[in-house]
């Protein structure tokens, strides 16, 4: 099982509780919207226990800078395709217009034996939970519902 941790921001707007998303790089990402986004997130490596810790480096990884300090909300854990995600919720604001993501290289186009380099993330945004849940993969739309389900209990 491939473990993955991430953080997701979220903040109250005028039209109610909005979450920051991550929308995915890479070519085969490039024209998918719905579907195509995620939480800030990555592999935890062998050894490594902290998990909060990880969903931190890998939102500074992603998007170029450290997640703003607050307090974090542990939200569970979801599998899907022998990967399990485990997320952290924290009531944050961050600019998503200046994002610097990390870089990864493929063949592209497949089969050509030519190596490109593309941003991990090629953009981020704030969305409304109901937005959320159709911006983001699969895998991940379970977490906006166990969101909702405990602002109330949420610190900020």
């Amino acid at each position: 099982m491939i473990d993955s941790a991430g953080l997701l921001l979220w903040r109250s707007a005028a039209e109610g509780v909005e979450v920051l998303l991550a929308h995915m790089g890479g070519p085969y990402f490039a024209k998918k919207d719905d579907g195509g986004w995620s939480v800030p997130k990555g592999i935890v490596e062998e050894g490594e226990v902290d998990l909060l810790s990880v969903a931190e480096r890998e939102f500074a990884e992603e998007l170029g800078s450290a997640p703003p300090a607050g307090q974090s909300v542990e939200l569970g854990s979801a599998t899907s395709g022998g990967k399990r995600i485990h997320l952290f919720a924290r009531r944050a604001d961050f600019d998503a217009d200046n994002i610097v993501s990390n870089m990864f290289e493929m063949e592209w186009p497949p089969r050509s034996g030519t190596m490109k380099s593309f941003p991990e993330v090629d953009r981020a945004a704030w969305f409304s939970l109901g937005e959320a849940e159709a911006k983001l993969a699969k895998n991940q739309r379970a977490f906006v519902a166990r969101l909702q389900a405990r602002l109330d209990e949420l610190p900020g």
